[in-house]
This record gives C-alpha cells, sequence and structure tokens, in this order.
C-alpha cells in the first residue's frame, strides 16, 4: 500500500516540477505556453523562431515593423466600424472608423484580398473609399454572409508566414 501511495505521489508530482523548468527556447508541453496577450504572443513566437535559426540575418531583422502590423490587426478587429451590404453573389464590406483604423484597413484589406481569393477560389476585390475601404467578395454567398468581413480576414494560412517575413525585413504586400 506504501509502494503505490509512493508511486502515485512521485506520478503527482513530477509533472509539476516538470512545469517548472526551462530551456530557454521552449516550455515543456506540460506548462503553460501563452506568453501573455495576443500581439506579445505572436512577437514571442517570431523572436524564439529567430534565434533558434542560425540562417537569420539579424541586420534585416524588423521586429517593431511587425509589431505595427499587429498594432493594425487588432485595431482592424477591435475598432472598425462595417457596413455589410448583402448580395446575391456575396456581400461588400464597408470599413470604417477613426482616422487610424482607416490606416490599418488600407494596409491590411487590399493586401489580404488576393490571399482570400485565392484560398477559395471566390472573386475578391476592394475598392478605396474616402473614409475607408470596401472588400467586394463574391462566390458562396451563404458561407461568405455568415463569414462576415472579420471572418473573411482570417482565411488563408498565410499569417504566420507574413508575420515572419516582416520580422526579417520582408516586405510581404509589394
Amino acid at each position: 500500500m506504501r509502494s503505490a501511495l509512493l508511486v502515485l505521489s512521485l506520478t503527482l508530482t513530477f509533472p509539476a516540477i516538470a512545469q517548472h523548468g526551462h530551456s530557454g527556447s521552449a516550455h515543456s508541453t506540460a506548462g503553460p505556453q501563452e506568453t501573455g496577450q495576443s500581439g506579445f504572443a505572436a512577437l514571442s513566437e517570431i523572436v524564439t523562431i529567430l534565434r533558434n535559426d542560425p540562417q537569420t540575418d539579424w541586420s534585416t531583422v524588423d521586429i517593431a515593423a511587425l509589431r505595427r502590423h499587429l498594432v493594425d490587426m487588432d485595431l482592424l478587429t477591435s475598432e472598425a466600424e462595417v457596413v455589410v451590404i448583402h448580395r446575391p453573389e456575396g456581400a461588400r464590406f464597408e470599413i470604417r472608423g477613426t482616422q487610424r483604423v482607416v490606416e490599418a484597413a488600407h494596409a491590411m484589406v487590399p493586401a489580404h484580398a488576393p490571399f482570400l481569393a485565392a484560398e477559395t477560389g471566390w472573386d475578391v476585390s476592394t475598392e478605396e473609399l474616402d473614409d475607408g475601404v470596401a472588400l467586394i467578395v463574391d462566390g458562396d454567398a451563404v458561407r461568405i454572409q455568415a463569414l462576415g468581413f472579420f471572418g473573411m480576414m482570417t482565411i488563408g494560412a498565410h499569417h504566420q508566414e507574413h508575420h515572419l517575413m516582416l520580422a526579417k525585413g520582408s516586405a510581404p504586400h509589394r
């Protein structure tokens, strides 16, 4: 009975001890993985990748550019005002907000449109407005309308690579 309790005690203790150990660049999967607020977590992830890559050209690394992009993403997600105009083929999303939100929309929405079109096969275009930007998406109307503008902006598995390119000093939208 004592040996069974000892084994049970050790089984429950060692994972807790392992959670407190750090190897410098990776955390144990048994411990917390989130490094904080999502923008900070994205920066942390990219910095870890760069630090672990012996081919990183530190003379071109631009973490500040990645941070600006993450701020744009946050502004667009949390502060943009979107008017949705349903169309038989899809939807027109008119994105407006403060001057800073509109700047973020101008930086992100036209750049995202080709990725969205490539990923979905839908017809995707953008239009500059005096006070914002419009994203026009035609294809699967039911799905487009259900996802809405914010769902449209998440489509495409290019975001992580895009963040790494920004951090490495590349201009991924040009």
